[in-house]
This record gives structure tokens, C-alpha cells and sequence, in this order.
């Protein structure tokens, strides 16, 4: 019997051959329901026998090591286990046996395509998303998770996986090492998984802005979702045909002090764009559920309102907006480009190089 020949023909309702992890891995709940006995899964588990123990409750139907993607089917088998109370209700054949479970931490983002969080294969410890009331201990190779707002699990194959912005929340929470923290945030933002203020938010609901692994990484974030929303909002301009801005620019009123700085100056219409790529900072840092906004937001609005109050129209575009609708935000912009004719004359303002 090979690897991927597991399964005896004596026994019913089991294929005799499956490349399939979900044939491989099973809850005894699940062997049950497929006609094999308790007695038969305890006699094929016993030293030297086909099959064996991979977990409490779960087991593996080969003789050799299990794979990454089965201690992961595994890992969700085990949190995904009733309460003993409803363990004695037959249970459906078709039924994933994952329950409210879900994977999280490197597990997730490896399975989310995160370069740095590294194979699944390879991963030597498994990450799992389970509801705060559950009574499960961590075990082997899986580290249980709970917490009190499950979120809702994004689809990877037929593996639910935490979202982004959780997931890597997890493995920050997980791990003292700077480097992949850097890593993994910066990743996030420059291949589009998630925007800046999503990870921000997650690591705040978490308690992690004030780990020292963090406060760096959180700047290199903020930086990598900054260059990211440029370059879109500069294919944004080129790609739609709108008129060359200033790119970069600080305006003032002559004589005056500085106005502030925009992203995308047109002179001539007084229309301005600013890019939203920042992440919010609470006011009491790690606070769960702190919506406080720090100094700089309130800088930030002042310094809009008094762009309008001298008849420049500023157009506020966030990341997400012109990655997931780039032509609508274009439409913004050449709307408020048109609307020049309709408006007062704006006061002079000097453009400098920021």
C-alpha cells in the first residue's frame, strides 16, 4: 500500500485510491459516517498499520508523513470539531468537518500568495481562526486562535482562509522577527492585497501598533501604499487622456505661508487632487475600537477647507478607489476640470516644487 493508495477495500463507503487531501485526511466523525467503526479506525491505526493518528479526532488514512496541505486539512478538522455535547449526532458525509474554523497567520497569507510568509508545505506550525467560546487546546502543529469577531472567510479552493488584513494581523501577533513583519506588511501593500488603512486598523484592533517588530514596518507600509497610489493615480491621468497636472506641488498665497502640498495641481482650472494613502493613527495607540484621529488628520481637513475657502476644488481619491474604479474616478476629475467655467475665479496661489 502507497501513499496514495491509504484506504482498505474492506471497508465501505471509501475510495480505494485519491490524490484528494480530503480522502487522506478524516474526522473520525466523518470515517463514521462513511460506515467505518470506531473499532476499525483504532485497529488501522495501531503501530505499523495503514493509517494513522494525526490529531485528536482526525487521522490520516496513509502510513507516511502527512504533506502541508494535510496538516492544514487536519488543523481545520480539529478546531472545526463540535462540542463534545453534539459529537454523538451522525454527521453528514458531505459536510467539510471545518465548522466556523478558518485558517490564519503565515498559513493564510502563504495561501493568500504572500511570497514571504513561504510554503505551505514548509510551514511547520498552522495557524487556526476559531470563536473566543470554543474549548480547544493548541496541539502538535496547530496554534488555536480565538477571538471574539469572526471574521468572514475568504474562499481558497475549498479552504477558508482569514482575510488579508487578519490574517496578517496573526502572524504579527506571532512572530518577533522585524524583518518578515517588514516583509510581509510591505507585501500586503505592493502587490494589492490590501490597502495601508486596512492593515493599520487590524494591527490597532489587535494591540500591535506599539510592538517594536511593528512601528517600523508600519512606516515602510505606509511608504509602499504611498508609491503604490501614485503610480495609479499617474496611470489614471494617461490612460483617460486628462490634461498634464503639476505633479508633486506646494501651493501659498503670495507673501503668505504655505498652503500645503497636492499630489496633482491644474493651474489653470484651480483643481487640485489629494491621495488619501495614509492609515489611520488612533490617539491611544493599541486601543480596541480607538477612532480618536491624531493631530495630523486634523491638520490634514484644515488645510482642505482652506484650499475650498479660496475657490480651489480639491478632489480626494483613496488607493482602493483608483484601483477598483480608476474610470469613475477619472470622470471626477475631468468633471471637476469642466466645472471651471461655472465657478468664481480662484485667488492666486504660487506653485512650488515639494
Amino acid at each position: 500500500m502507497t501513499q496514495n493508495t491509504p484506504l482498505s477495500p474492506r471497508l465501505p463507503g471509501l475510495p480505494l485510491r485519491s490524490e484528494d487531501v480530503t480522502h487522506r485526511v478524516l474526522s473520525a466523525a466523518q470515517l463514521r459516517a462513511r460506515g467505518v467503526s470506531t473499532a476499525q479506525t483504532s485497529t488501522h491505526c495501531l503501530p505499523g498499520g495503514p493509517w494513522q493518528h494525526l490529531l485528536p479526532g482526525v487521522h490520516l488514512l496513509h502510513p507516511g508523513p502527512p504533506t502541508g496541505r494535510e496538516r492544514l486539512r487536519g488543523a481545520l478538522l480539529y478546531a472545526g470539531r463540535p462540542p463534545a455535547s453534539a459529537r454523538r449526532a451522525p454527521a453528514d458525509p458531505a459536510d467539510t468537518g471545518y465548522g466556523e474554523s478558518m485558517a490564519t497567520g503565515l498559513a493564510a497569507l502563504a495561501l493568500h500568495g504572500f511570497a514571504a510568509a513561504g510554503d505551505v508545505e514548509a510551514l511547520h506550525r498552522i495557524d487556526v481562526l476559531v470563536p473566543r467560546t470554543r474549548r480547544l487546546r493548541s496541539t502538535r502543529f496547530v496554534e488555536v486562535v480565538r477571538t471574539a469577531s469572526m471574521p468572514v472567510p475568504v474562499r481558497v479552493g475549498e479552504v477558508p482562509v482569514a482575510p488579508v488584513e487578519r490574517a496578517l494581523a496573526d502572524a504579527v501577533a506571532g512572530t518577533s522577527d522585524a524583518a518578515l513583519v517588514r516583509r510581509l506588511l510591505t507585501e500586503a501593500v505592493r502587490d494589492g492585497h490590501c490597502e495601508p488603512a486596512a492593515v493599520v486598523r487590524e494591527l490597532s484592533e489587535a494591540k500591535l501598533l506599539g510592538q517594536p517588530a511593528v512601528v517600523g514596518a508600519v512606516d515602510a507600509l505606509l511608504a509602499e501604499g504611498r508609491a503604490a497610489a501614485e503610480a495609479r493615480l499617474y496611470a489614471m491621468v494617461r490612460e483617460h487622456g486628462l490634461p498634464e497636472p503639476l505633479w508633486n506641488v506646494e501651493l501659498r498665497l503670495p507673501g503668505g505661508p504655505l498652503l500645503g502640498g497636492v499630489d496633482a495641481y491644474w493651474p489653470d482650472q484651480a483643481v487640485a487632487v489629494e491621495l488619501d494613502a495614509r492609515a489611520p493613527r488612533y490617539g491611544v495607540p493599541g486601543r480596541r475600537g480607538g477612532t480618536e484621529p491624531d493631530a495630523r488628520w486634523s491638520a490634514y481637513a484644515a488645510r482642505r477647507e482652506r484650499l475650498e475657502q479660496l475657490g480651489i476644488t480639491v478632489v480626494h481619491l483613496t488607493p482602493r478607489k483608483l484601483r477598483e474604479a480608476a474610470d469613475q474616478q477619472a470622470t471626477v476629475v475631468r468633471t471637476a476640470l469642466m466645472a471651471t467655467a461655472d465657478r468664481e475665479p480662484a485667488a492666486y496661489v504660487m506653485v512650488l516644487p515639494r
